[in-house]
């Protein structure tokens, strides 16, 4: 008996995003980023992209060795790996604007520096993953275990010094360190921000497949002038800052350093000073220092000073921002965390009965196999759960509604027919949604195996099974484009499936049953129509 729902014709699956390795051959994963959202994948730890990549990221076990390519410079970063298996909406809000929208990179997975080393330039990585790129700048981002082996040989070669961090000059190269208070705000993807199109073809929210298009060097070009805009404007925001210090500073010096003023009153007061003659005057400080008669000693040192505090003042602020980050990270699991014990407690609440005596006795019925009888069950094997096709097979004890879990079978399996023969179970024809089969295979109870058997003489599904005179007989069926009136036998003796009488007439999703030496036919669908006689037995064969 099996479980199932209707068989679709039309099944297929869109490869065009991966290389599809098995779980086993996967050796590392690439993931992606631009300018504008490598700093979030950093500082957050996460790497992400869109759903559809979620067939191989899903396969990312803890330690699998990761990468991050940025498109803006396509260079390759690393060496990272996995803290955490490949998972969907890890933070459901990543790289969008303060959290209004869903994030448009679903597939994440969670981070953390293995080896930090200088990124790689794309002439330098290309050689080692030619095989993965389907066009000149395009390549799939799965790699295999030989090529995880040479990019990470590659970025050691390359590895930095302990203490200094990549992301850090990175940073720096931003302009970011010297801007108090939050991390700026990331733009909706897709305003500039978004992986390009030519590097990642996926369907976006609305389920509209976009075109692939490249991205013209007048836009890279017009991203690295707003970069270097923003770096120019913090930087001066930067010595504005140390400016008003020193003017604070020089007011402050006045009243001790009067008697040294008195034969320069037509000297330029200091707040009036040119900044870049200030920073000038900073880099003679260190030999003016040495001369203990110079009067403007007093006030130098403590230019120095402040100039160094600012220095430990931003390094400082580095890293309060990267643990914000982290601290960021791990409140949103903690918050999927619970939500997930919420979700737990609610099921099993709901699956609770009010009479405890009741959940005690299916307890004991589930776990007792010694009170089970297997020939008062109800055998079920494979089907369709309405997301996927089955391989199960289980034993149903309806006197005790308890169900037993058998050894599944060798294949997923729907709309297949079931005999049983010399106290083994045969199971025969169906499909898996895709295509139907001509396999057969048989379940032996007493040592809990399946073993393979002679394959019938066509594809089918929906079709009947019945056993008379030492054989097996599959009757009617269909392979979804016509419908068959055939009927075949297994001769036990021979191994062999033989084409036998033909039935009167076609019937599709029919039944089938031996009686008294005679087999009888009910049911089914023609090709156009239902049989009108279903309530009328066919005779097959006779004893």
């Amino acid at each position: 008996m099996e479980r199932g729902g209707r068989v679709s014709s039309n099944l297929a699956i869109d490869n065009m995003h991966a290389r599809n390795l098995k779980k086993s051959q996967l050796g590392g994963v690439v993931f992606v980023c631009t300018n504008n959202t490598i700093r979030e994948c950093l500082l957050k730890q996460l790497f992400g992209l869109p759903g559809q990549h979620f067939s191989y990221v899903k396969n990312i076990d803890p330690g699998l060795p990761l990468f991050l390519f940025n498109y803006s410079d396509r260079k390759l970063y690393g060496i990272y790996e996995a803290a955490s298996s490949g998972q969907m909406n890890i933070n459901p809000y990543g790289w969008t604007s303060d959290g209004a929208q869903r994030t448009p990179y679903p597939a994440q997975v969670q981070i953390h520096v293995r080896l930090q080393c200088q990124p790689l330039r794309e002439e330098q990585f290309k050689p080692i993953i030619a095989d993965n790129y389907y066009n000149h700048n395009q390549f799939w981002f799965e790699l295999d275990h030989v090529q995880t082996s040479k990019l990470m040989s590659l970025s050691a070669s390359l590895a930095v010094s302990p203490g200094t961090s990549v992301l850090t000059q990175k940073m720096e190269k931003w302009g970011n360190i010297s801007q108090p208070g939050p991390l700026p705000k990331s733009r909706v993807q897709g305003e500039g921000d978004n992986l390009p199109a030519s590097e990642i073809d996926y369907t976006d929210n609305s389920s509209t497949k976009s075109d692939s298009t490249h991205l013209a060097s007048s836009d890279v070009d017009n991203q690295r002038g707003k970069d270097q805009l923003d770096m120019t404007a913090v930087e001066q925001e930067e010595k504005e800052l140390i400016f008003k210090k020193l003017q604070e500073l020089a007011l402050r010096s006045e009243p001790q350093a009067s008697s040294l003023r008195d034969g320069t009153e037509d000297s330029p007061p200091m707040h009036d000073m040119h900044l870049e003659e200030k920073a000038s005057a900073e880099e003679q400080m260190g030999s003016e220092e040495k001369n203990d008669d110079n009067p403007g000693t007093f006030c130098q040192s403590t230019i120095s000073q402040l100039v160094q505090g600012m220095e430990e003042l931003k390094a400082f602020r580095t890293e309060q921002t990267l643990k914000m980050g982290l601290l960021e990270q791990k409140l949103v699991e903690a918050e999927e965390q619970i939500q997930q014990l919420k979700d737990r407690c609610m099921m099993l609440e709901s699956m609770s009965t009010p009479s405890k005596e009741h959940n005690d006795e299916t307890v004991n019925n589930l776990f007792e196999e010694e009170q089970l009888d297997p020939s008062d069950a109800i055998h079920l094997m494979g089907g369709y759960d309405g997301e996927s096709w089955l391989s199960t097979f289980s034993l149903y004890f309806p006197s005790q509604d308890a169900m037993k879990s058998l050894r599944p079978m060798s294949s997923v399996r729907s709309y297949a027919s079931v005999v049983q023969f010399h106290e083994e179970l045969y199971v025969f024809g169906g499909g898996n949604g895709q295509l139907w089969y001509d396999t057969v295979e048989s379940y032996n109870p007493a040592n809990d195996q399946w073993t393979p058997r002679p394959s019938l003489t066509k594809k089918k599904g929906s079709l009947a099974g019945a056993t008379l005179n030492e054989k097996i007989f599959a009757i009617g069926g269909g392979n979804g484009v016509e419908c068959f009136a055939d009927v075949e036998m297994l001769v036990i003796d021979i191994g062999k499936w033989i084409p036998t009488r033909s039935m009167l007439q076609k019937r599709f999703a029919l039944a089938a049953v031996e009686l008294n030496g005679v087999v009888y036919a009910t049911g089914g669908f023609d090709g156009s129509d239902y049989s009108k006689y279903c309530n009328m037995p066919f005779l097959l064969f006779h004893h």
